[in-house]
């Protein structure tokens, strides 16, 4: 047996060369650089499968259970379909403005959009709210694409603070115009579910620019979204 060959009692060996030769034959473009949106989906998908696959024959799974036997396609289409849509720029939603005909010039509050996505760490579940907030310079944006926005950015592995950085800015350069406020509540699963177990804890991030770096203007977002 070759070092790289991997063995799992009462399962064939796989060899991790014959993975990676596969991978090449389903798209010889990620032999090269950064791969992720060279690969269509449905070659993601593929690949995700053979790999998931692997890693439940080496908890020592059953892949001919009835139960078991489609987990591995189910997974990487839930991968690359749903969870973690917000890697390719292609679902990158389309943002609709209107002109801010009524002349509203205080703050619009968009809170307790619902938070779901993957701490990049454990690959677990960071579950939560979003409190969002702008003050229009001239353009309003459909409220519906303020939640698809967080939740392009909320579908990939993160860490609560880049994700809270990229809602600012996606909104800011949407909108054009730097008086944005974002505010993230949220549980994280790998605290929760595992390690310490606590239950009881959630995570703030926060992120203020323009005319929310006021402490009066900040100080009324907050008592808002309370």
């Amino acid at each position: 047996m070759k070092n790289n060959d991997l063995v799992f009692s009462g399962f064939d060996k796989i060899s991790v060369d014959e993975i990676e030769e596969d991978m090449l034959h389903l798209s010889p473009k990620i032999a090269s650089g950064d791969n992720r949106f060279l690969m269509n989906d449905e070659e993601k998908i593929e690949v995700i499968e053979n790999h998931f696959r692997g890693i439940m024959k080496a908890l020592g799974l059953d892949l001919n259970d009835d139960s078991l036997k489609g987990t591995p396609k189910r997974v990487a289409k839930m991968f690359v379909e749903e969870v973690f849509s917000g890697l390719n720029e292609k679902n990158k939603p389309e943002i609709t403005l209107f002109e801010n005909k009524y002349q509203y010039n205080k703050m619009l509050v968009e809170r307790g959009i619902t938070l779901f996505s993957y701490c990049e760490h454990h690959f677990v579940p960071i579950i939560g709210k979003v409190h969002v907030a702008y003050i229009s310079k001239g353009k309003v944006i459909g409220l519906s694409k303020i939640n698809r926005l967080v939740q392009y950015y909320a579908k990939r592995p993160q860490v609560q603070e880049r994700l809270t950085v990229q809602i600012a800015e996606g909104l800011k350069k949407a909108i054009g115009t730097e008086d944005v406020a974002v505010l993230i509540d949220a549980v994280h699963l790998c605290v929760a579910s595992r390690g310490i177990k606590d239950t009881n804890s959630s995570t703030i991030t926060a992120n203020y620019s323009g005319k929310f770096i006021n402490e009066e203007t900040k100080n009324e977002f907050l008592n808002l979204i309370r």
